[in-house]
């Protein structure tokens, strides 16, 4: 745990120093030494809060105290603690602790807020480290809420089954390029796919995706996609940190060795995949 234990150190040290920095999710990301696709769901899954719930967070914790221990004027703080005008420091501070800076200001309470370690859970997942080959895919972009992308995979598993292209297909895999905790759902965006055979000629409504092979973390998780969430969570609160591994620059993905449409629900199979440096 030391490892991924050190980052979340740096950077909520980092959020400290800096309050009224560049504390863009990127930057931060930087800061942890840690891949952009990764670190924010990191950061979450071992914290319970998104970095920036943490950058609100430590911003009122230092206010908290100038607003104790000076008398500079609350536009002053707004200022030094990253906020452009003392309207929108008011409402995060409220946020935060529940009155406005003037109000803890009189009342004369001072407060640390933490950052806390999740501990993980005690559900069981096959997790192992794999050398993975090149997938070769064949679909269609989604944009939205990762929970509806079974959507375009209907819509994928439309134009494959009436244009029978399912002989040429192997599984099928989804991209997910973004950070559900650092990117608003209507916006995130993925990709639903279908390995193909290296014979297939894939038509020009249809997007090409080559995933390089190489080291992955890689956890199953058997049963309904409705574990997915969990599973997720799992395997960057306690498996990635207790593997020790960093992850690569590149997006995570999942791989459906069987398909719901002749499977039952408790016998799905989900690999979700990390490349590794």
């Amino acid at each position: 745990m030391q490892s991924y234990e050190d980052r979340l150190r740096r950077v909520i040290q980092y959020i400290y120093d800096n309050p009224a920095g560049d504390l863009s999710l990127d930057n931060l990301a930087d800061v942890a030494a840690f891949s952009r696709f990764h670190w924010h769901r990191v950061f979450h899954a071992m914290t319970g809060e998104t970095c920036a719930e943490a950058v609100r967070r430590v911003r009122a914790t230092r206010a908290s105290v100038w607003l104790l221990e000076t008398n500079d004027p609350i536009s002053q703080i707004a200022t030094r603690s990253g906020y452009d005008n003392p309207q929108s420091f008011a409402r995060a501070f409220r946020d935060v602790f529940g009155m406005t800076p003037a109000l803890f200001r009189k009342s004369g309470t001072p407060e640390d807020l933490k950052m806390t370690l999740r501990t993980g859970d005690s559900e069981m997942y096959e997790f192992e480290l794999r050398d993975l080959p090149p997938y070769r895919l064949a679909g269609l972009y989604h944009s939205g809420p990762y929970p509806e992308i079974g959507r375009t995979f209907e819509e994928l598993g439309a134009v494959f089954t009436s244009r029978g292209f399912w002989p040429q297909a192997r599984s099928m895999a989804a991209i997910y390029y973004d950070s559900p905790e650092a990117v608003e759902p209507d916006v995130l965006r993925s990709f639903a796919a279908v390995e193909v055979s290296d014979d297939f000629v894939t038509p020009e409504d249809l997007k090409e995706v080559t995933l390089p092979g190489g080291r992955h973390a890689v956890l199953r998780l058997t049963g309904p996609y409705t574990g997915l969430a969990a599973a997720w969570q799992h395997l960057y609160s306690v498996c990635l940190p207790g593997s020790g591994e960093v992850p690569a620059d590149a997006p995570p993905f999942e791989l459906y060795p069987n398909s719901p449409f002749d499977t039952a629900p408790a016998d799905l199979l989900t690999n979700i995949c990390v490349p590794l440096r």
